[in-house]
């Protein structure tokens, strides 16, 4: 039987040592540290006051967008207009008092386009204030001042009616054009007849010191000649043949003058059928 001892060695291989009984002691607190809460605390409380700011400044911002008349339209910078001006095309643009954001540059060009066909095409740009709105404008250049019906208006190369003029403006450079009563189209809304424009055009370039022409619809373009107290009127018909229509007029007149015969009409509209009428009506080829 194992003895004491042999018991003793066995519980100290196990590494076991014998318990000792003490009585009830508490058991030892361990003091933890606390964190620090101050830091946060500060760091939460700027934040906040960096957001009010934040917001304080976007409403400031905000109120001198909506509130303020600056980013409202009342003007544009035209650029590129000779016959138009600033009000003409402010008026056609459809912005005045809209506010700067909602400005579309291609509803603008669209609108001046359809508002006049004396706009071919116009860029916009949109900037801060004070010049908040630039439009450049590309104009159909008239070439013929036309006259009717004591109403005038501008008309291009093609015949098309581009706009009447305002009462201040002058064209020295145009065509001028009288239509008489006889000629009832284009009723100012239609467009010119295209060979009417370029006879026309071609005697601006041919005839120096070129009168007002006139037209009828019968006849075509003419004008009226003055020698001294004398006076007859010339008729060319309309086309591209001018120049030889102007030679042929010239060597009559000079014909018809040299003999003592003074014309009341010489019309070369048809050369194949050039002719003169005197003063009791009687016409001759």
């Amino acid at each position: 039987m194992p003895t004491a001892r042999t018991r003793q060695q066995k519980r100290n291989r196990d590494g076991r040592a014998p318990a000792v009984w003490r009585g009830r002691v508490a058991a030892p607190s361990v003091e933890r540290e606390r964190p620090e809460h101050s830091a946060p605390d500060e760091i939460s409380v700027s934040w906040r006051l960096l957001s009010g700011g934040i917001v304080v400044c976007l409403s400031l911002v905000m109120g001198v967008f909506f509130l303020t008349d600056l980013f409202y339209v009342s003007s544009i910078r035209l650029e590129g207009a000779t016959y138009l001006n600033e009000s003409e095309v402010f008026r056609h643009a459809d912005i005045a008092n809209q506010h700067i954001f909602w400005v579309d540059p291609d509803a603008v060009r669209r609108n001046l386009i359809e508002a006049t066909p004396l706009v071919a095409d116009a860029r916009v740009r949109i900037s801060w204030p004070p010049q908040m709105v630039t439009i450049i404008i590309e104009e159909r250049r008239p070439t013929i001042l036309w006259t009717q019906a004591d109403v005038r208006v501008l008309v291009d190369v093609r015949g098309n009616i581009l706009r009447s003029p305002r009462d201040d403006e002058s064209f020295p450079e145009l065509v001028q054009i009288v239509a008489d009563n006889s000629f009832t189209s284009p009723r100012l809304s239609e467009p010119v007849p295209l060979d009417v424009v370029s006879g026309a055009l071609q005697l601006q370039r041919t005839f120096s010191g070129l009168p007002t022409l006139r037209y009828n619809a019968k006849h075509g373009l003419g004008f009226r000649e003055e020698d001294g107290e004398a006076g007859w009127d010339v008729w060319l018909g309309a086309g591209t043949d001018m120049p030889n229509k102007l030679r042929v007029y010239e060597t009559l007149r000079d014909n018809l003058l040299g003999r003592g015969i003074v014309p009341v009409t010489i019309n070369v509209a048809d050369l194949d059928s050039v002719h003169y009428c005197g003063s009791l009506e009687l016409c001759y080829e």
